[in-house]
């Protein structure tokens, strides 16, 4: 709630917002007192119907990003979606392919891209500062809640249930699957590989200089720590590896760590990237901090590029110039959809129990009939006006 509060308040100030749409009433007023919007709906068809809208903010649970995303692109609007902008790997293809053909902006909300301090270390790694980066290592460590147990009951007053499950399958409504935690649920979220994880393999990725899918996927986890009715793991180490079959030099590694019952974080911080080089080392999280070592492990003070880069004000900002000015934004999808095909591919990977070998050139699994299954999801039985089409 937080967080779309204030993503809400971001827009809030540079544009006129004319809707709120929520399926839950009291939840929708918030929005539109504290957006100061004209209207506010619980359906998503009566918004993007409105000609005078030029843009949708999507900010709703993992399954309804996609969806209401590519209908928004169908409709000729710009889209700002949150991550991760998919629930599945096919959602994300389809999501890239709908906002091509529609030519809109969509931006992903990963708020990194247009973060100065992250953007230059960026420059630094591309200028050569630590080598050859050859690997990347992420994490998430926090400690999460217990959402405990519960039992299908009666929706509250207030709330569309129905429309709040939209095209995802249907399952009744319990109290520990709504407001945030939905996250852990496989019918709704990512987890936290999706969910914070989306930030740093996102920095990751990007710092280590790799485009497309990679050749292999593993990873391996479960849950350790909560005994309740999340689905999704709390401890997992997820492992990404591009050029294969390359020589020395040509191939990257990417490990993600995730332990969300723990309070022990390295460099005393809770979410960050190192990068590995043939020259040195190189720290950097979210969080404000960055760190680099030469290849002799002395600590370089004060690091800075060659040739800085600038960034917009903020990552709404970026969003809204991309627009007026026909630009590319700092999440364009089609970058940003790399980055969260490694989450479907981890979750598929730690689901099975075993490694995922990729195919970049055509997006596939090879040999694995029960893997390639898992990129997409079943939808809603008897259909659902949002799900999304193949054009």
């Amino acid at each position: 709630m937080y967080k779309r509060q204030g993503l809400a308040r971001a827009f809030a100030d540079h544009v006129d917002v004319l809707w709120v749409c929520d399926p839950d009433e009291n939840r929708a007023e918030k929005f539109r007192a504290s957006t100061h919007a004209r209207s506010s709906t619980s359906d998503l068809r009566q918004v993007i119907d409105d000609p005078s809208l030029d843009a949708v903010v999507v900010a709703t649970p993992d399954h309804w990003h996609a969806p209401a995303a590519i209908m928004a692109c169908n409709a000729s609007k710009h889209v700002y979606v949150e991550k991760p902008c998919s629930h599945n790997f096919r959602e994300g293809q389809l999501l890239v392919e709908a906002a091509r053909r529609n030519h809109v902006v969509v931006q992903h909300g990963t708020q990194s891209r247009s973060n100065p301090m992250i953007a230059n270390a960026m420059q630094m790694l591309r200028e050569g500062i630590i080598g050859d980066v050859l690997m990347a290592q992420a994490w998430n460590i926090q400690r999460r809640r217990n959402i405990g147990r519960a039992k299908p009951t009666e929706p509250p007053p207030g709330l569309d249930y129905d429309l709040w499950v939209g095209p995802a399958e249907f399952m009744p409504y319990q109290p520990n699957r709504l407001h945030y935690n939905w996250h852990w649920w496989h019918n709704f979220g990512t987890g936290d590989i999706g969910n914070d994880g989306a930030h740093e393999m996102d920095i990751a990725r990007w710092g280590l200089g790799v485009h497309g899918l990679p050749e292999s996927a593993s990873a391996f986890g479960g849950k350790y720590y909560f005994d309740d009715d999340q689905q999704f793991p709390d401890t997992a180490t997820c492992v990404f590896e591009w050029g294969r079959d390359a020589g020395p030099g040509e191939r990257r590694q990417l490990v993600f760590e995730m332990r969300i019952w723990s309070k022990n974080l390295p460099y005393n911080c809770d979410t960050g990237v190192e990068f590995y080089g043939t020259q040195g080392q190189m720290f950097v999280s979210k969080r404000g901090k960055l760190m680099v070592w030469d290849d002799d492990q002395r600590l370089i003070r004060d690091p800075k590029p060659e040739n800085p880069v600038s960034v917009s004000e903020s990552h709404q900002i970026d969003f809204l110039t991309s627009i007026v000015e026909g630009s590319t934004p700092a999440a364009e999808i089609g970058t940003s959809n790399e980055s969260v095909s490694l989450i479907h591919l981890a979750n598929a990977s730690v689901r099975l129990g075993r490694s995922l070998q990729i195919d970049p050139a055509t997006e596939s699994v090879l040999d694995d009939h029960e893997a390639s299954t898992m990129l997409t999801r079943r939808y809603r039985a008897g259909g659902h006006w949002a799900i999304p089409s193949e054009a």
